[in-house]
């Protein structure tokens, strides 16, 4: 089931999103709220935002809360503004939105943004879904490779990174690098790195998302850079 919030200070506009949204005929959840205090003190993760950016003078504008999102929020929805400012459009791309309407609505462009979002969404999803099957302590464990922000080889083993914590099993970096080329790419003959987890990197080294410098080989730089771009252009939001 997809999630859905809708954050504006207009019940009627409210009342009517959710209308076009029940219209889409898709398995979904959707919560209204009126203001920003409302929707952080909620703590809902929704997988897509619709979002106003004047929501009056008591509330943080949609621009500071979709700000506040990506840099605080664990899961990032899919932003979607509606306003009745067009001078804010470029703004938007500062917090990755995924699309920006116009009030008054159109109903079918609404119609067209949200099956784009709703087929985004369900890509991510299944992507969610894939883990790496592993021979642990003797045990066979699963784990998703969402979870996993860089591989390391050591001693024979491959060291999974995974938020504070490590798991070793026997496994050749090699061998995995083949097997996760869609998401992880070799930066070092020493580590293999989701690419959902980098931050920022220069020639000589790699930051990721959770604070963590590893050192890039002069030598992989180069299909390192081609494979991160591949990977932001499949991962990013859709154009408006």
């Amino acid at each position: 089931m997809i999630k859905i919030a809708v954050c504006d200070d207009e019940k009627n506009v409210r009342n009517y999103i959710r209308e076009l949204i029940i219209d889409q005929d898709i398995d979904c959840e959707i919560k209204e709220f009126a203001n920003s205090s409302e929707y952080f003190l909620n703590n809902y993760e929704p997988d897509i935002l619709v979002l106003d950016i004047d929501m009056g003078k008591d509330s943080a504008s949609g621009m500071e809360v979709a700000d506040l999102i990506r840099k605080k929020s664990h899961k990032q929805p899919l932003i979607i503004f509606i306003t009745g400012y067009p001078e804010y459009v470029f703004n938007a791309f500062d917090v990755e939105a995924f699309h920006y309407l116009l009030k008054p609505i159109d109903e079918k462009q609404f119609a067209r943004v949200m099956q784009l979002a709703i087929t985004k969404v369900t890509k991510i999803s299944d992507s969610d879904t894939q883990s790496l099957e592993i021979q642990h302590d003797g045990n066979r464990k699963i784990v998703p490779l969402k979870d996993i922000s860089y591989i390391e080889s050591q001693n024979h083993k491959a060291v999974l990174h995974i938020n504070n914590r490590k798991i070793a099993y026997y496994a050749r970096i090699g061998e995995l690098e083949e097997e996760l080329s869609d998401s992880f790419c070799r930066i070092h003959k020493g580590y293999l790195v989701n690419l959902a987890y980098v931050d920022e990197y220069s020639k000589s080294e790699v930051t990721l998302t959770t604070g963590e410098v590893l050192l890039i080989s002069k030598y992989k730089y180069k299909d390192f850079v081609r494979a991160h771009m591949r990977f932001v252009k499949k991962s990013e939001p859709g154009d408006f």
